[in-house]
């Protein structure tokens, strides 16, 4: 057994660390003061397709829960990165392996200058929303890509004994550009009329804008030189079939009346296009619209 903590109790970092504590692993969730009560109260339920269970695990709201944690698994919003990790830094035990399950292809690297040490970037794909206090519910997917280092097969190996799908991969970088772009295809779309993925994709016009985002993001990735794995333009095509029913994280994020990732997704791409000479006008529409979104809330 081991001692696991998970900074960042939201969707991601709920359903991780539920996993992770029903394979018997002592898990320690560090949350929000409501996500805390709860899961202090009745655990921390888990909705899956098969059923729904409470899971028992700590939780606390600060980052000193993480003390003495052999894993310590980042989970907290892009925007939140640096001070989350001066935050952790005091209290991160010697041996302790850290792993950022995080948007955004630079996050893992912010969180290692936060806290002096290495961090284990990771590609995250599990469809997952809070329906309530410490209640997370799962819609699809859930594994992992990770680069590769030193603990990397060590950490592999505890996630896919909890059943969680792993991968270890030399390439992480082109890996987490490959999401990005299909975060950027969706989360702003998604989170503009506030429709799930499979409603989106039905609207006429939307298959055409998704295909504008996705060629200027490639031409960026092109000449920033990320070898990118696989047939993204694919792969973006076929999430909305394999996820008809989810909102992206920047819809969620909007509809709770939260700041966006949306400066790390396709504002990231904008700013990155700008650095290499690039015109990138369809992800700064999308970007500037779920800006405006928010400054509409104040």
């Amino acid at each position: 057994m081991s001692k696991i903590a998970v900074m960042g109790a939201g969707a991601v970092g709920c359903y991780y660390g539920a996993r992770l504590a029903q394979a018997g692993h002592s898990v320690t969730m560090i949350g929000r003061r409501g996500h805390v009560a709860a899961m202090r109260e009745r655990g921390l339920i888990l909705e899956t397709a098969t059923g729904t269970e409470p899971v028992r695990v700590e939780a606390s709201e600060e980052p000193a829960g993480i003390a003495s944690a052999d894993l310590v698994l980042v989970s907290v919003k892009s925007n939140d990165v640096d001070a989350t990790g001066r935050g952790i830094a005091p209290y991160l035990d010697a041996g302790a392996q850290v792993v950022s399950l995080q948007n955004g292809v630079d996050t893992a690297e912010r969180l290692e200058q936060a806290i002096g040490r290495p961090v284990i970037p990771s590609a995250v794909y599990v469809a997952v929303e809070m329906t309530g206090p410490g209640h997370v519910r799962h819609h699809g997917r859930g594994e992992l890509v990770i680069g590769s280092g030193p603990s990397s097969s060590a950490v592999a190996m505890l996630l896919r004994e909890a059943g969680i799908p792993t991968e270890v991969s030399d390439n992480v970088v082109g890996v987490l550009w490959a999401k990005l772009i299909v975060n950027c295809a969706y989360n702003a779309l998604s989170a503009i009329p506030h429709l799930p993925y499979g409603h989106l994709v039905a609207v006429a016009g939307v298959p055409e804008v998704m295909d504008d985002v996705v060629a200027e993001c490639l031409q960026v990735a092109a000449r920033a030189g990320v070898t990118l794995p696989g047939d993204v333009p694919a792969a973006v095509r076929g999430l909305a079939a394999s996820m008809p029913s989810q909102f992206s994280s920047t819809a969620q994020d909007l509809a709770r009346g939260k700041t966006s990732e949306i400066d790390h997704l396709n504002g990231y791409v904008v700013r990155k296009a700008a650095e290499l000479g690039i015109a990138a006008p369809a992800n700064r529409a999308l970007w500037v619209m779920v800006k405006l979104m928010e400054a509409r809330r104040g």
